[in-house]
């Protein structure tokens, strides 16, 4: 058990951040400091008190990012409460089921998600709060909470006569083994199960950031990742808050060009993302240019190719804000050949590994300590160990196991699924298959449950085969299964990039017959594709935007 403690950190940081900038809004551009901050905190502390809510009790949390969401989930655990963050992709029938499984007793939402919650089914919920401005627009008993928010400020100026200051930012003692954090998966095998994470997992995030200085004081965070998943909010949200950053908000999925316009004006200090934003801005923007004409033969002369890739370089960071040291991916893995790319041209790119269990973070390594290209980064070594179960754990993959800090404390209500993750020396199955080196870097090859075993004893990760695929023209999403002893590739055409090419619908099975011959140069002879199977749209997805596999075998 760590020494140090997330509620500690906070309430410091707080204190001595407090004429600073914490949260901002960018399409409304409202700003929060952490005094501002703390001030709206305290008054929710008063407002769960007349909400008779308990140390341990569940509030839930669905809406778009924006500074209220932030101060609702800081201010559930900072009080001893358990925040219980829906992501908003979830059907109404999930966001319904994960309330009353979560036993919430209030929730905060986004003003258009009351309309998808039956509230005679979530009848544990005494009451709902708008994370528009706070107000209560749901009791179930009477009127007492709805009339106690509507003069919070009388309420608040009676328990701060004197005013609000530095010394009456304290919260309440809670310890590292006790549960703070409730985070349902999305249920890429069929089902969501509720994701028990203590204080202790979610400070071991800050306690391997902090040191490394991804946040410092007055530094800058633009977030677009959704925070109520676990990667954006642990490196976006909660390391940023403890180092006293400012954290600028992008309440919706931003277009590439209000992404590359905010990236200008905020200028973020570092950057979280997943794969497919780079990835698209490599694929479609620069390989097309590279990859023709007189800028192909001239990267084959040895001099002139570090001036182009320099050139490269250099437009990228300015177009991603010109400020950031590291652009940090994770959540799914990086596409190889872009990885490459960005490498070659020296691009401060790194990946990181973790899951939902782990708090999520399990292994990264920044740039300038040397990042192996290929890898998922360095086990937080320190914080956990790590286990591979195979002969040559340095050669031939198996499934990794973690021990440490940041392993959850098991699954809510759910002791079978948590003795299977979970087993009695404390090693969390992972279900990833990989290998790690003697300097403890991490290389993923694809998921124990996806793996297939061909008839010649062979294991095939179709996630590898599906990355090369998916970096081929024409081709939006695959998914590699395996029918009657043969792979075949289920894919999703990129109509985009076909019609820009005007190539006609009728064309399109010549065109995947090259697709293959030209996957099948790339494989391994025993993971050739016998065949292309096209599908008319996009794969079925988990809020998370895993493909549900299950789905399709």
């Amino acid at each position: 058990m760590l020494q140090e403690n997330l509620i500690r950190i906070y309430q410091e940081s707080f204190r001595n951040n407090r004429e600073l900038p914490a949260l901002t809004d960018y399409f409304k551009k409202e700003t929060f400091s952490y005094y501002e901050m703390a001030k709206e905190i305290a008054k929710l502390h008063m407002l769960f008190e007349q909400c008779g809510i308990q140390k341990g009790d569940k509030i839930a949390l669905i809406g778009r990012n924006n500074p209220r969401w932030v101060i609702a989930y800081i201010a559930t655990i900072t009080y001893g409460a358990v925040i219980v963050p829906i992501l908003q992709d979830f059907n109404p029938n999930d966001i319904n089921h994960i309330i009353n499984h979560s036993e919430s007793k209030l929730i905060f939402l986004g003003d258009n998600y009351w309309d998808v919650i039956d509230e005679d089914r979530v009848v544990g919920i005494k009451a709902a709060f708008s994370l528009t401005d706070y107000r209560c627009v749901f009791e179930r008993d009477g009127d007492a909470i709805t009339t106690f928010q509507r003069n919070i400020i009388k309420h608040y100026r009676v328990r701060y006569p004197q005013g609000f200051s530095a010394a009456d930012i304290v919260y309440p003692e809670v310890g590292n083994d006790e549960v703070c954090l409730l985070s349902y998966t999305s249920g890429s095998t069929g089902f969501s199960k509720g994701v028990m994470l203590t204080v202790n997992s979610l400070t071991t995030q800050l306690m391997y950031v902090l040191p490394k200085q991804y946040h410092f004081r007055g530094s800058r965070v633009l977030c677009f990742l959704p925070l109520a998943h676990a990667f954006g909010a642990a490196i976006d949200m909660l390391c940023s808050l403890g180092a006293g950053t400012h954290i600028t908000l992008l309440g919706r999925i931003p277009s590439p060009k209000i992404l590359i316009e905010a990236m200008a004006e905020v200028r973020p200090h570092v950057i979280c993302s997943v794969p497919m934003i780079i990835e698209k801005v490599v694929k479609k923007q620069i390989f097309p240019i590279i990859g023709s004409g007189l800028m192909k033969t001239a990267l084959q002369i040895p001099i002139i190719d570090n001036v182009l890739y320099g050139q490269i370089r250099k437009k990228l960071v300015t177009t991603l804000g010109g400020e950031f040291y590291e652009f940090i991916v994770g959540g799914a893995p990086l596409n190889a050949d872009v990885e490459e790319f960005l490498h070659r041209i020296k691009f401060p790119i790194t990946v990181g590994y973790g899951m939902t269990e782990c708090g999520p973070l399990i292994s990264h390594r920044l740039y300038a300590d040397g990042y192996v290209p290929g890898s998922a980064g360095r086990l937080l070594s320190g914080f956990c160990e790590c286990k591979v179960l195979s002969p040559d754990p340095e050669h031939i993959p198996g499934e990794i196991l973690i021990r440490g800090e940041q392993v959850m404390k098991g699954y809510y209500k759910n002791p079978e699924a948590t003795a299977e993750a979970i087993d009695e020396e404390g090693w969390l199955h992972t279900g990833d298959m990989g290998t790690i080196d003697k300097e403890n870097n991490i290389f993923l090859r694809g998921r124990s449950k996806t793996m297939i075993l061909m008839a010649g004893g062979q294991n095939i990760y179709p996630e590898e085969i599906e990355a090369k695929l998916n970096n081929l023209a024409y081709v939006l999403e695959s998914l590699v299964v395996e029918r009657n002893g043969k792979l075949v590739a289920l894919v999703v055409p990129d109509y985009e990039q076909l019609d820009a090419a005007g190539i006609h619908n009728s064309q399109l099975e010549s065109v995947m017959a090259d697709t293959l011959k030209e996957l099948n140069a790339l494989v391994g002879n025993y993971e050739k594709v016998a065949q292309i199977e096209l599908r008319p749209t996009e794969f079925e997805k988990t809020p998370k935007k895993s493909i549900r596999r299950f789905l399709y075998r």
